[in-house]
Parts: structure tokens; sequence; C-alpha cells
């Protein structure tokens, strides 16, 4: 996964993403729903998305992106 953003404000403002249907196809929907409300790597880090063990991972991928982003923006 990548995901761009302004390093200066930290807003999302895109991302690739590779993998099965099923499991880019939330992914996609997470990420499209945060650039469509102008949100910042930091509101997406902070989001808590649901999850079922069997079919995903407790830590969503994208909000662990945004987590490793946000770490990176100038103060």
């Amino acid at each position: 996964m990548i995901i761009i953003f302004d390093r200066l404000t930290g807003r999302l403002l895109g991302g690739q993403l590779a993998g099965t249907v099923d499991g880019v196809g939330q992914r996609v929907n997470t990420l499209a729903a945060a650039i469509t409300a102008g949100m910042t790597v930091r509101d997406v880090a902070g989001l808590d998305t649901a999850y079922a063990p069997p079919f995903s991972p407790v830590n969503d991928p994208v909000v662990i992106a945004c987590e490793v982003a946000a770490k990176n923006l100038r103060a």
C-alpha cells in the first residue's frame, strides 16, 4: 500500500493498493471516504475500524499506513 499526502498539512491525497478483490475492496472504500472527507493522515490514524478475525486483520492496513505517515509529518 502506498498513500500520498501533503507533508505540510497531512491531508490525504491518494493511494495505491494491491491484493485480492475481497481485501482491497474494503481498503479502497476506507481510503476513498477519507479523501472525500478531507481527512488528514492523523485523522485516519485515529480511526477505530471494525474487524472480524476470520476475515480481516485487527489493525486495518490503511490506518497503519496513515500512522506511519503521521510520524513523518513536520510538527
